[in-house]
């Protein structure tokens, strides 16, 4: 299995995806639309264009997971497009996404915000 540690970063991507790639296609897309290397073990989130299903693409250090959740009521609350092609979330974020939450209307309290180290 793979885990999230603090130096985890989860990448979402903007755009929507052709479901139907695997590993190569989904390999190929952080590296060249994204601008990620794939082998970083970071997380890398997909959707369809109806916001339905998702993919995530992850190193685990000895090979490659894609897993795939597919909704059988309702859609993913998507991020809008922004300048970019990808965003960064923390993992509570993540959590509140695939458990059907929106990530719009929760924020972090002032007194609660995660410093980050420095470089």
């Amino acid at each position: 299995m793979f885990g999230l540690g603090p130096a985890t970063k989860i990448y979402i991507a903007i755009e929507a995806v052709d479901m139907r790639k695997g590993f190569d296609g989904l390999y190929g897309l952080v590296r060249d639309r994204l601008g990620q290397d794939p082998l970083s073990g970071h997380l890398f989130l997909f959707s369809n264009r109806g916001r339905t299903r998702l993919k995530v693409l992850v190193w685990d250090g000895s090979g490659l997971w894609v897993c795939a959740k597919r909704l059988e009521k309702g859609r993913f609350r998507w991020p809008a497009a922004t300048e970019g092609s990808c965003l960064s979330m923390r993992p509570e974020e993540l959590a509140l996404l695939l458990n059907g939450l929106d990530m719009a209307e929760a924020r972090p309290r002032k007194n609660w915000l995660r410093r980050l180290p420095a470089a």
